[in-house]
């Protein structure tokens, strides 16, 4: 069994070898790249700069679409927002993965959280650029997954891989100052432009927040979001009272 199991990683190994070797091949250096930005505009910027170096095949404006048009047409990257509508970027990228094993992700946000950086670490080889980068820093990111390496923008560089696991289980299983707020707030019944109001975020970073953390501890409802709320200490009222006043 060990053996059969040797050939197999063996012969795994060798296939992405000589898939990296068709990328690299100098007649043949056209890595076909899938961007996912619900900014209309922002994707076809990205789409035009890219397209000088490598094969755009396609943009997407939110996450389920990035998931099905990555699996029908199989890029060599993604280039993909974190925050985006129906299904967040690290959400879509894991589904992703589960198809295409292969494919490199490039994650753009605007969220400067060492905690998310080591979340899209744990995908294996991606990137982790801030949409306030330059671009000659997009194109470094992708070449280097697809040479293989990870990348993560020097202004949130973790000090080792070693804290970019902490990190990123910290950010999923535990909560965070700011996730904290946003679980409170949400069970206390605040919609989600009184909360951004309060915390001073923008709505999208407030909705990606709580569905993360939904996602995380396997929440289905906003009822069970209340009832997790309350374990944890962080409302004191009575759910049912809580129910009775959204319902008013």
């Amino acid at each position: 069994m060990r053996d059969a199991s040797c050939a197999v990683s063996v012969a795994r190994r060798a296939n992405e070898t000589e898939r990296l070797m068709e990328i690299f091949n100098p007649n043949n250096f056209h890595p076909r790249v899938l961007i996912a930005d619900d900014h209309a505009i922002f994707g076809e910027t990205l789409r035009v700069y890219l397209e000088k170096t490598f094969t755009v095949i396609g943009v997407v404006a939110d996450g389920r679409a990035m998931l099905q048009e990555a699996i029908r047409l199989r890029p060599d990257v993604v280039v993909t927002d974190v925050a985006m509508p129906l299904l967040n970027g690290l959400d879509a990228a894991r589904r992703v993965r589960e198809q295409i094993p292969n494919v490199r992700f490039v994650f753009l946000t605007m969220l400067d959280d060492v905690n998310l950086a080591a979340a899209a670490l744990e995908l294996g080889r991606v990137a982790f650029v801030l949409k306030s980068s330059g671009a000659p820093e997009l194109i470094k990111a992708v070449e280097e997954i697809l040479h293989g390496r990870s990348y993560v923008t020097p202004k949130l560089r973790s000090e080792d891989w070693v804290a970019a696991r902490v990190r990123s289980s910290q950010f999923s299983k535990k909560l965070t100052q700011r996730q904290s707020d946003v679980v409170q707030l949400s069970a206390e019944g605040r919609p989600i432009k009184e909360i951004a109001g309060i915390l001073n975020l923008s709505e999208k970073t407030v909705e990606f927040h709580k569905h993360h953390i939904m996602e995380a501890f396997g929440l289905k409802s906003n009822a069970a979001l209340v009832l997790f709320a309350l374990k944890r200490g962080l409302i004191s009222v009575d759910p049912e009272a809580l129910s009775a006043n959204r319902t008013c």
